[in-house]
């Protein structure tokens, strides 16, 4: 048996991207002109434009915009934001198939199932996903260790062989690191006499404390990690926002996903 369904993005209670109106993004950019991509669509003039307007209304930002004069008399363009909606859009379809492979394995027993659905539930509520490629695998007698470059370092994991195998994990291809923010620790100065395989350097971007714990977030190049402290630890490093720092995290507390 398999499982499917169908993704939509809703704002404002309205229905604002589909796959329709993605593949539909995705023909203007190559077309330049919502009269072709509707055509090579298979649909009205008006429907496309009715569509775009659609988006463009619940969108903060436009997604395509008109463009006027020049060589070709003007047409049609896929604004960044309309960029960023597809890459983001496909790239959740991508996890959702993922999801249905991993549950639809296992259909045939509901109880295994469920127990599937419950544990990719609880690796994806973690505060902390970084997607990156995997540049090295090491593998030993039972464990392996992974690492994921995620542009401006690296973070290790050690994960089970039956794991590498299940995931079907290779060099190259793209991942996430999943970590929880209570598992991020931070120290300030050189951190080498720490047993924690990933010392990642970065520079604090926001520090802020609770009633008992306080949020730290750090940045690693282009990546945003989170962790929780506690506001006695942010008090005796003197964590400030705009200071260098390090996000410490052990390789066995970080987990994998793709």
């Amino acid at each position: 048996m398999e499982i499917e369904g169908r993704l939509w993005i809703k704002r404002q209670k309205a229905s604002f991207l589909g796959r329709g109106r993605v593949e539909l993004l995705e023909q203007i950019k190559r077309e330049g002109s919502i009269s072709k991509a509707a055509k090579a669509m298979q649909m009205s003039y008006k429907a496309a434009w009715d569509a775009v307007d659609a988006m463009n209304n619940l969108s903060p930002t436009p997604l395509v915009e008109r463009t006027s004069g020049g060589k070709g008399g003007g047409g049609t363009l896929i604004t960044p934001e309309g960029e960023e909606a597809i890459k983001a859009f496909r790239e959740l379809e991508r996890i959702q198939e993922r999801l249905f492979e991993v549950l639809g394995d296992s259909v045939e027993d509901w109880q295994e199932a469920m127990e599937r659905a419950r544990r990719i539930n609880m690796k994806t509520s973690a505060r902390n996903q970084i997607n990156g490629k995997v540049s090295v695998i090491t593998r030993g007698s039972v464990n392996s260790e992974v690492a994921l470059e995620i542009g401006g370092g690296t973070i290790y994991a050690i994960i089970t062989n039956e794991s590498l195998e299940e995931m079907g994990l290779t060099v190259g291809m793209e991942a996430y690191a999943i970590i929880k923010a209570s598992w991020v620790m931070i120290g300030v100065g050189d951190p080498k006499g720490l047993s924690a395989r990933n010392r990642l350097k970065g520079v604090l971007q926001e520090v802020v404390e609770g009633a008992v714990n306080g949020e730290v977030k750090i940045k690693v190049g282009e990546k945003l990690l989170t962790a929780i402290i506690t506001n006695e630890a942010i008090r005796e490093l003197e964590l400030k926002a705009g200071m260098e720092a390090y996000a410490i995290i052990k390789a066995s507390h970080v987990l994998l996903g793709v």
